[in-house]
């Protein structure tokens, strides 16, 4: 920190200043906040943050805070690690991230998809890891196939930069070609809706099973070097680690895997990864159990039609389930993507709805021939469910509200 100019050691502690005033003040942690008096006051702030560390970037539409926390807890075998593992995934969260560990070599950061460009021209990122791509509010966000090919435009631009791709995402995987340095990770893709059609040249894709691949341009699925079998995650070397991970669902061993091999590019041994990945047990609420009138509810977060199929595979069977919809801002005021989910995992168990957009949902469940009950509160569900375990889904600010009725914070 102490070779940073003037002007920037001045943004750095007025930034540290805000976001202690954010958090005292019961605000939120101060990092989006505190990045943003930063960099009002030095705009290059997060570059100059980013010199003379080793930065990991992950994005995707899914799984990139988990992932992130898998990673930092993989390289924390390296010392300590600069990291925004709580989701203020845009250049404001960034900059604090970095400004809050100034003497971390290395840095994992979570990066909102919309901003990967400007990540890796600011950061100069020495991995960026990309995880998937699907619909996630589109009245105010980017259709896929072209985040798909603003990803490959930036990409291009930063040849020298290692990838850490999907592929069995044929959007990911196009968009990673752009380098010619790739490790491809079999990251499975339980939503294929989005990427039916070849995103090079428009013609349908064939599929068999996991194998995707266009007959016309030839595009198709790289073979993985890194992948998941059963609970073990299988190396490029066919080493086999098995593990022991806290949180639940295919998805996070399939996140687990991409975390490990973002490590081993940062060198450290798949052996002394492994463990660090079982210190992860709750994700910013997501995944975590609150307890209430002899109710334990576990709290899943599912933003998008992707989200809420990976949010299906987790419930534990026969369990009650309460759905939570909400549409504010962040969430997207739009809510017609709930008809690209089918909800019939539910099904014949007892489904308890709220949320501001509970009607919504409740038509949905309707049209789906999903038996349900509309409750005005999550703590009218909670008294509506027998006492035991009772599963939770519920949308971003649906997700938050609950956290802070229970003022839980991570």
């Amino acid at each position: 920190m102490t070779n940073l100019p003037a002007r920037a050691r001045l943004a750095t502690a007025l930034l540290r200043t805000a976001a202690t005033l954010s958090r005292v003040s019961g605000r939120g942690d101060g990092s989006v906040i505190g990045g943003r008096v930063g960099l009002k006051v030095e705009p290059r702030l997060l570059a100059m943050l980013s010199e003379n560390r080793q930065v990991a970037l992950i994005s995707g539409t899914n799984g990139k805070t988990t992932t992130t926390r898998f990673t930092a807890a993989a390289l924390g075998a390296l010392g300590p690690v600069a990291t925004n593992s709580f989701g203020a995934n845009m250049p404001t969260g960034h900059t604090t991230a970095l400004a809050k560990m100034p003497d971390a070599s290395n840095a994992v950061l979570e990066v909102d998809e919309h901003y990967l460009p400007q990540l890796l021209a600011e950061a100069r990122p020495r991995v960026v890891a990309l995880l998937n791509l699907s619909r996630d509010q589109l009245d105010r966000a980017m259709e896929v196939g072209m985040l798909a090919e603003k990803w490959r435009t930036a990409l291009a631009a930063h040849p020298d930069v290692h990838v850490i791709a999907n592929a069995d995402d044929p959007m990911v995987t196009w968009a990673a070609k752009a380098v010619p340095n790739v490790t491809w990770i079999a990251g499975g893709q339980r939503w294929q809706e989005d990427s039916w059609a070849c995103p090079e040249c428009g013609k349908r894709l064939d599929r068999y099973g996991e194998y995707w691949r266009c007959t016309n341009c030839g595009l198709t699925r790289p073979s993985p070097q890194w992948s998941v079998d059963g609970n073990a995650v299988v190396d490029p070397t066919g080493q086999r680690a098995e593990l022991s991970l806290q949180l639940p669902g295919q998805v996070n061993r399939n996140n687990a895997a991409t975390a490990l091999a973002i490590a081993a590019e940062f060198g450290v041994p798949l052996a002394e990864a492994v463990p660090q990945l079982s210190t992860v047990r709750s994700i910013a609420g997501r995944y975590a159990v609150v307890r209430r009138d002899g109710r334990r509810a576990r709290l899943l977060l599912a933003k998008n039609p992707a989200g809420w199929l990976e949010a299906f595979d987790m419930l534990d069977p026969g369990c009650p389930v309460t759905l939570c919809l909400n549409a504010r801002e962040v969430d997207g005021y739009d809510t017609s993507w709930i008809y690209d989910v089918d909800y019939a995992p539910v099904a014949g168990r007892q489904v308890l709805v709220t949320g501001d957009r509970r009607f919504d949902l409740a038509v949905r469940l309707q049209v789906n021939g999903i038996a349900f009950t509309v409750v005005d509160s999550f703590a009218d569900a909670l008294r509506a469910a027998p006492e035991g375990n009772v599963e939770v889904i519920a949308n971003y600010t649906a997700f938050q509200d609950i956290r802070a009725e229970f003022d839980r914070v991570n």
